[in-house]
């Protein structure tokens, strides 16, 4: 019998294939938003242990010098000496406006396993190790390369390599950085055999650093990758309400055909397991093209998402995508899960269902009235949810879940406050037309209510997160504007090269600003410790969150420190109350600044205070220029004739502004992608619900078309009524998306980041995205409203005649 209870409702599909499609098509988006944030996430959490383990596994020890680079010879001694160590130079490949990060490797010396990009899952071929080399890069930096017109080695594409990265053998590095004999770093490998000699006689010159190992990473990124599920879930819940919408219309249209399948002795059970199997292979179908469809987004924007790892967190992450169990499993699980769950409500009514139940459409509209008082009660319950949770829970997943309670208490939310705006429009409209189409928009609610919370949530996203990334790139400009006061930034290679360059600037600028810093202990985290002077630079420019009365004299006489935000924010420490840095004497918090993008615990003191407390352990290589604007190129230009400073040793105050704005965009790019995405999928749950419901609604048009109404008149209602929803849903949506910019900056960014963050309203934005919201109402109700314009007259007449 189930057999035959199946084709039964399978049959309901055949003459329905448009809202089959709906059904499929909705499903499918959802499911491939899902995957595509799984995707990226799972190729993320790969490269971070391929990188742990492809010299030998776990956290590797860096040595460097403790001013500027290191001699190769110190690599050759190391590893004579029995050391698992490989030599690394780094350096920046201008192209054109373009900061390239090009990566010089020794290939040969490093141990273990072959599937490093260098390798590609075989041996290294001969024209890597001998002239001119090879540069591998991603497709797209591979042909960025090829059109700059400069004098490169040949170039291979590399699709494993993240875009905006060079990797080639490290002697053609050398040569294309001018970097002589000299490198960046050596790695060795803690687990592999150790030297006959400890590292501390073999090179006692050397600082030696544990690189974060694959759970360090992944705590440091890990709120990142939380943000792109969290996005991952609004986005499939958008979609998902695509599929509830048909589900549910579906069974408003069979209604007639359950009681007529029950009332010939068809068990509730079979008819309950009948529409299980149902919704379980439309899952199956969905899931395998939305998986596919995600594979396709993720491939797309997994570049911009590895070069915000790169720069935020220094985590590296490959430019290709890689087919992993773990995401494309999820796919189809989230799948099942999703129409499971948007089929629950329909499996209990057909359950309950009366033999005699009604299938009119205003009945239907009644009861589902009915449940607006429900919902209104179930929003209510989230919005306190929302707002008690900050108080007994911290954390950044948390501050998602105040989100989810906000989100989704406005969605259940929504279409009560339709109804009862609908309502109070109702008593001031007049006109038999007028009166009519607020009553019949009234009552098409129901039917819409889930494709308008979809279309809600789609738009508060993109209200919260654009005002968001607007409130930060607006502060995040003036941030730098001031910061970036001076107007060259010079890097030495060593010390007795730093103050020749110092004297040298001292007699052709305007001041010469020391940018020198010691690695110490603050409060017992680890963090940094920079060196000021006494210039008017610092008192005009460095933005002070917080200040004390006279802070910057107590910091130049070396009686008070200055701290960053996300350190005084982990310390819970007020203005006044001692610090301790390093060993020395605590010195009381004279003031917090800003200090974006940085993650770690820095501190300003006296430049005097750093050379006393930390001695030699001081970097001295850097120094920031003032100088008239139109005299910083001349300046520059004198410098690298006259000293043999380092690669990009002399950068301008435009240049360093232009790369960090770069940084930013591509920052942001991902969250950009999925908020057009989200709306998008939002308007398709629109146009799907309004061409389901326009075969539906034909016996309520026929009267008026009978009484003297135009087709073409009522398919301007229909198009009216779409824009008219649109716009009360974004005055829904506005101050939800507003309420979510402040969680986001107010309580997720400082759990994430340990910043918080202003927060700008932007109107025009606003206007933008009401224009968007009308502009995707309109086309998805312009096919219906097309079909109902050139419906024939003996479509309508039809409906007398039959049984309504």
């Amino acid at each position: 019998m189930i057999g035959t209870v199946l084709l039964t409702l399978v049959s309901h599909w055949r003459r329905k294939p448009g809202q089959l499609a709906t059904l499929l098509i909705g499903l499918s988006l959802a499911t491939a938003l899902w995957t595509s944030v799984q995707a990226i996430n799972a190729e993320a959490r790969a490269s971070y242990d391929q990188a742990s383990a492809t010299l030998g596994g776990g956290a590797l020890i860096v040595l460097t010098a403790q001013d500027g680079p290191l001699p190769l010879e110190t690599w050759v001694r190391l590893r004579r000496d029995g050391w698992a160590a490989t030599p690394v130079i780094e350096g920046v490949l201008s192209v054109g406006e373009t900061a390239l990060t090009l990566r010089g490797v020794e290939p040969l010396s490093a141990a273990g396993r072959q599937d490093t990009p260098i390798s590609g899952g075989g041996a290294i071929g001969l024209e890597f190790l001998t002239r001119p080399g090879v540069l591998l890069a991603a497709p797209e930096t591979a042909r960025q390369l090829e059109a700059s017109g400069l004098d490169l080695p040949p170039i291979a594409a590399r699709a494993e390599i993240a875009r905006g990265e060079i990797i080639t053998d490290i002697a053609v590095a050398a040569r294309l950085l001018g970097r002589g004999d000299q490198i960046d770093a050596v790695l060795i490998d803690p687990a592999a055999r150790p030297g006959q000699t400890p590292l501390t006689v073999l090179a006692p010159e050397l600082n030696s650093v544990t690189q974060a190992s694959t759970g360090e990473v992944s705590r440091l990124t890990g709120s990142f990758h939380l943000n792109l599920t969290a996005f991952g879930l609004l986005s499939f819940a958008v979609g998902l309400f695509i599929v509830y919408a048909a589900i549910g219309l579906s069974f408003e249209q069979r209604r007639a055909m359950l009681r007529t399948l029950r009332a010939l002795g068809a068990p509730v059970t079979t008819l309950i397991i009948a529409l299980l199997i149902e919704v379980f292979v439309f899952a199956l179908i969905a899931g395998a093209v939305g998986v596919a469809l995600g594979y396709g987004v993720a491939s797309a924007l997994l570049p911009d998402v590895a070069a915000t790892l790169r720069g935020l967190y220094g985590a590296s992450v490959p430019g290709a995508l890689a087919i992993r169990p773990e995401w494309w499993l999820s796919g189809f699980a989230i799948a099942v899960i999703g129409a499971l769950a948007a089929t629950a409500q329909s499996l209990v009514k057909a359950a309950r269902l009366p033999l005699l139940a009604s299938a009119q459409p205003r009945a239907w509209a009644l009861a589902s009235a009915r449940t607006y008082q429900i919902q209104a009660l179930g929003a209510g319950a989230c919005f306190a949810a929302a707002a008690l949770l900050p108080t007994i829970a911290s954390g950044v997943v948390a501050g998602f879940a105040l989100m989810a309670g906000l989100l989704f208490g406005a969605a259940l939310l929504l279409p009560p406050a339709l109804a009862l705006a609908l309502t109070g429009a109702q008593r001031l409209v007049r006109g038999p037309v007028a009166e009519w189409f607020i009553a019949d928009t009234r009552q098409q609610l129901p039917g819409l209510s889930m494709a308008l919370m979809a279309l809600m949530l789609a738009l508060a996203a993109n209200i919260g997160v654009g005002t968001m990334v607007s409130s930060f790139r607006l502060t995040f400009e003036g941030w730098l504007d001031q910061r970036l006061a001076a107007e060259l930034y010079v890097t030495t290679r060593d010390d007795a090269q730093s103050e020749a360059v110092r004297t040298f600037l001292e007699a052709r600028s305007d001041a010469v600003l020391p940018i020198w810093s010691a690695d110490a202990a603050i409060e017992d985290q680890p963090g940094e410790v920079f060196g000021v002077v006494d210039h008017a630079t610092y008192r005009d420019h460095w933005p002070l969150l917080l200040t004390a009365p006279d802070a910057w004299d107590a910091v130049m006489a070396g009686e008070g420190l200055l701290l960053n935000e996300q350190s005084w924010r982990r310390l819970g420490i007020e203005l006044g109350e001692p610090v301790r840095v390093g060993d020395g004497p605590a010195l009381p918090l004279a003031g917090v600044y800003t200090d974006y993008g940085n993650p770690n615990a820095q501190a300003i003191i006296a430049l005097d205070r750093l050379t006393a407390r930390f001695g030699d352990t001081v970097s001295r290589l850097r120094y920031g220029v003032r100088i008239a604007p139109d005299q910083a190129n001349a300046l520059s230009e004198d410098l690298l004739a006259r000293f043999d400073l380092p690669a990009n040793g002399v950068i301008d105050q435009a240049s360093v502004k232009r790369f960090s704005l770069s940084v930013f965009e591509r920052t942001f790019a991902i969250t950009a992608a999925l908020n057009v995405l989200t709306l998008s999928v939002a308007a398709f749950a629109m146009f799907a619900s309004l061409t389901t419901l326009a075969a539906m609604r034909l016996p309520q048009l026929a009267p008026l078309w009978a009484l003297g109404l135009t087709r073409t008149r009522l398919a301007q209602l229909e198009l009216l009524r779409a824009l008219v929803l649109a716009l009360l849903t974004f005055l829904i949506a506005l101050p939800t998306g507003l309420v979510l910019a402040w969680a986001l900056l107010a309580v997720v960014n400082v759990e994430a980041f340990g910043w918080r963050l202003p927060m700008h309203l932007f109107a025009g934005d606003w206007l933008r995205l009401a224009g968007l919201a009308a502009l995707s109402a309109v086309l998805a109700a312009a096919w219906p409203a097309r079909a109902l314009a050139t419906r024939s007259p003996r479509a309508f007449l039809q409906t007398f005649t039959q049984e309504r």
